[in-house]
């Protein structure tokens, strides 16, 4: 068997109820909404009784979905599972740092509230959206973005899907554009334009937060949505830049692939990157957890292919 890698699930993942199975099967996964309740009452009761409204406001979809990746992160190792590698879909990326030491699980949680504070006055700022483009190659979606001045191809999922970002009034006739060259295009559940020029204020402000508090050396190879590359020198700068720039999923997933991994786990809600890994990487393992079932299913599935100590 290769390496390990832990995924980090991204905002647009939220569901009502995630996590709370984790809290009361983990005792780290406990203490870490305990501490994030702390500093932000709520997290906790948003998390396991919050609405989907409340959920989806990027305020509080971030902090809620970092805890929770966070959670399901330290049930897998609880249970001996051990990762070698890490990357996270946008929010995500914030949280596979702090699980490889880049930041305290307090500055981490902090960093994040600030990011999602900063991100929802940028989308309410400039009114954006973000939609995710089937069926078409990307260089086609990236041809039927140039034809306005605010619409950008953002996430770079897996072959045939190509998430844009775009202003309200030009989102709606890209995707009909893109249904009249035969692909489909699906509004997500996000609050803005985000990995577009629509957050470029929002960056700005948070490469100062982080330089405030510095990002530390990853004690395992975080690989960044920027560059699909382990993190390096300049962390503060390249974290800070994802916000305004494209994830480039498929490289990420295909770099880690030729590092040696071929095992990837999904922690976190939902099973969205688990399904992407699958179109990228057909002959990978690929696991997820989110909750005390998967968790459950992950650690049987590890067992049999040798995975687990």
């Amino acid at each position: 068997m290769g390496k390990i890698a832990f995924l980090f699930a991204g905002q647009g993942a939220q569901y009502p109820g995630m996590g709370q199975s984790l809290a009361e099967a983990s005792p780290r996964a406990k203490a870490l909404f305990a501490l994030a309740d702390s500093i932000r009452p709520e997290t906790s009761r948003q998390c396991f009784a919050g609405d989907a409204a409340e959920l989806t406001q990027t305020k509080n979809t971030q902090p809620c979905v970092f805890t929770v990746d966070l959670a399901a992160a330290y049930a897998l190792e609880e249970a001996g599972v051990h990762a070698d590698a890490a990357a996270g879909f946008s929010l995500g990326e914030m949280a596979a740092l702090t699980f490889a030491g880049a930041f305290s699980e307090k500055d981490g949680f902090s960093l994040v509230c600030r990011r999602g504070e900063l991100m929802q006055e940028a989308a309410e700022r400039y009114p954006s959206a973000m939609a995710a483009v089937l069926k078409l190659a990307d260089d086609k979606v990236e041809e039927l973005c140039a034809q306005f001045p605010d619409v950008y191809p953002v996430n770079y999922n897996c072959p045939g899907q190509l998430v844009v970002a775009g202003g309200s009034e030009n989102l709606d006739r890209f995707c009909e554009l893109a249904a009249q060259a035969g692909g489909r295009a699906k509004k997500l559940a996000v609050g803005g334009g985000f990995h577009s020029p629509f957050m470029k204020e929002a960056a700005a402000a948070y490469l100062e937060e982080l330089r405030r508090v510095a990002v530390g050396v990853p004690a395992i190879p975080v690989y960044g949505n920027r560059t699909a590359a382990p993190y390096g020198e300049e962390r503060e700068e390249m974290l800070a830049g994802q916000m305004m720039n494209p994830v480039l999923w498929t490289k990420t997933v295909e770099r880690m692939a030729a590092d040696g991994v071929d095992t990837f786990i999904e922690v976190g809600p939902g099973k969205t990157l688990s399904g992407l890994v699958k179109r990228i990487l057909p002959q990978a393992l690929v696991c997820r957890v989110e909750d005390a079932k998967t968790l459950g299913e992950t650690l049987s599935a590890l067992r049999e292919t040798g995975g687990q100590e």
